[in-house]
């Protein structure tokens, strides 16, 4: 089993840019938890973060892995392109984020990435990758 994690635009900035929202954690440590949790596993995991929309949708129509763990970030929100592709790609996948989009600004409650996947985690930090994590691969080895 292989489940690629793509992180959004600004990603690659956790740890550096709205603490109060975001946290403290970085890619990187959020990407050694991820680790962490597949080891002792058959799971390989591939990390990828890219800010330009067009690169994540060549990576999702590229890739040969089984699931997907996205935070599509900002293109959340925007990306009927990153919507398409996942729909098209058809394997189970799960969208997270840091922080409760729901109780954030109006515009955040909007998901176009949602109606295409099989489930979405938000509000939980870097949990929130942790437990989509965990619910991909429990749905893998259904």
């Amino acid at each position: 089993m292989k489940i690629l994690v793509i992180n959004g635009p600004n990603l690659n900035l956790l740890g550096k840019r709205e603490k109060d929202i975001y946290g403290t954690e970085t890619i990187e440590s959020i990407n050694g938890d991820i680790s962490k949790a597949a080891s002792g596993r058959s799971v390989e995991v591939e990390f990828y973060q890219s800010n330009h929309e067009g690169d994540i949708v060549d990576k999702i129509n590229q890739t040969d892995a089984t699931g997907i763990l996205i935070n599509p970030a900002a293109y959340t929100h925007t990306s009927v392109a990153i919507h398409d592709a996942i729909k098209a790609k058809e394997v189970p996948t799960v969208e997270v984020h840091l922080s409760n989009i729901y109780a954030r600004e109006e515009f955040r409650h909007k998901s176009l990435i949602a109606p295409v996947v099989t489930g979405q985690v938000s509000g939980f930090g870097k949990n929130s990758y942790i437990l989509g994590f965990e619910a991909l691969v429990e749905l893998l080895n259904s």
